[in-house]
């Protein structure tokens, strides 16, 4: 797989057109004759879908140097650089900082997937600063603010989201998914049960629930066994640290990209790319 000069790793494929005989010229995106940001992030969104990630982070870096403050095309950004840092690590590569662990070690650089969904936090933050009342802005600030492991940020976003659209069984599973993750289990239970409701065949809530269930359930039983103990506040106390760890299934950041749940998009026509 070629690989990107921000990695560290020699070529960049057949992404970028050849470059001039001139060492100092720039090499020019082919992506370059695009001149509408919404049109890149639809031919990024593309060749994503189509596994085709290194000529989509081209398509989105395009968009979000078009327009600054395109919200969506940093997220997608941010998942398709995630994919090449995986792949990376998994095939041995020296990448520089691990991505979607929250972890870097001292005077290493950020890893471009954090880049990308940092900036779109920002973004989303001015789409949502220009309009209190956008659920969808709110709703995938929440879901960038997990890619960064921001977790409590990220209950709060998908909470207001689901304030302003309690009907929608997307945003009711992700703030279900991001208590379980926090280990609030029994706040998790409300949100997953009604994100069943809104829609029977939703598999993602149903495992979830599972989990809440479970959880709820061993933290109940610790304390009560732990009440009959002499000292049980001590008891107690261990036994919630050691109880709240949530379950696996709950954190979307161990998932890669093309397993969850897409992105949130305001309705609007698709602008197509010039052949």
């Amino acid at each position: 797989m070629a690989a990107f000069a921000q990695f560290g790793c020699g070529g960049a494929g057949s992404n970028v057109a050849p470059a001039d005989a001139n060492a100092n010229s720039a090499a020019v995106s082919e992506f370059a004759y695009i001149t509408d940001p919404n049109a890149a992030l639809a031919e990024g969104n593309r060749l994503l879908d189509n596994n085709q990630t290194e000529k989509a982070i081209e398509a989105y870096r395009r968009a979000v140097e078009l327009n600054p403050d395109l919200a969506e095309a940093h997220f997608q950004l941010g998942i398709a650089y995630a994919l090449i840092e995986s792949e990376m690590q998994q095939s041995g590569a020296n990448v520089e900082a691990t991505a979607n662990t929250g972890e870097k070690k001292a005077g290493q650089p950020k890893p471009n997937s954090q880049k990308a969904f940092e900036k779109a936090v920002e973004a989303y933050k001015k789409l949502i600063a220009a309009n209190a009342k956008d659920d969808v802005s709110q709703f995938n600030l929440g879901r960038a603010y997990n890619k960064l492991n921001k977790d409590e940020e990220a209950e709060d976003a998908f909470k207001n989201a689901v304030k302003l659209k309690p009907e929608d069984t997307e945003y009711q599973t992700e703030y279900g998914a991001i208590l379980v993750k926090l280990a609030k289990y029994r706040e998790a239970l409300g949100p997953l049960k009604k994100a069943i409701e809104i829609d029977a065949e939703n598999s993602r809530a149903a495992n979830l629930l599972e989990d809440a269930e479970a959880g709820a359930k061993r933290i109940d039983f610790a304390q009560k066994d732990d009440d009959k103990k002499p000292d049980s506040n001590t008891a107690n106390a261990n036994m919630a640290a050691n109880s709240n760890s949530p379950v696996g299934s709950a954190n979307s950041n161990t998932k890669t990209a093309k397993e969850e749940p897409k992105e949130k998009r305001p309705e609007r026509p698709t602008p197509k790319p010039k052949p």
